[in-house]
């Protein structure tokens, strides 16, 4: 990896990808020339080109570093307090629906998803690490 002159390696200290649906994000640890270190999170979903004919990753990039790290962390918390506390008033707002959620999130804890072909699983994680480190 070019390194603008250095000859220090800036390969990712920590990295790990998260699973979700069509997209998946990736938190990578790394280090600045000065040996600070901060966070990417990069979200790549695949997308398909219509001219092409081929599929290619989407990715958008937060760059998080360490000043900035409470600050995130809060707001995050207070973004999932805000959706249960909103969820929560909707629900009790119509409790039949509540009800039907309630007993879908039973079905859905009770799903695994070890049958899945592991084979695809592996090239799609391939292509995209491949994607990742261009």
């Amino acid at each position: 990896m070019d390194d603008f002159g250095t000859n220090v390696p800036r390969d990712d200290i920590y990295s790990k990808a998260v699973r979700a649906g069509k997209r998946t994000y990736f938190f990578d640890v790394k280090s600045t020339r000065s040996n600070e270190l901060y966070l990417t999170i990069t979200e790549s979903k695949r997308r398909f080109n219509q001219q092409t004919g081929k599929f290619f990753y989407e990715k958008h990039k937060l760059f998080l570093y360490r000043e900035d790290f409470e600050k995130f962390k809060d707001a995050l918390e207070d973004s999932y307090r805000a959706i249960d506390e909103l969820q929560g008033e909707i629900i009790r707002d119509k409790p039949d629906e509540g009800e039907k959620a309630g007993e879908q999130k039973k079905d859905e804890e009770s799903i695994t998803f070890e049958d899945l072909d592991k084979d695809s699983d592996e090239k799609d994680d391939d292509e995209e690490e491949d994607d990742k480190q261009q």
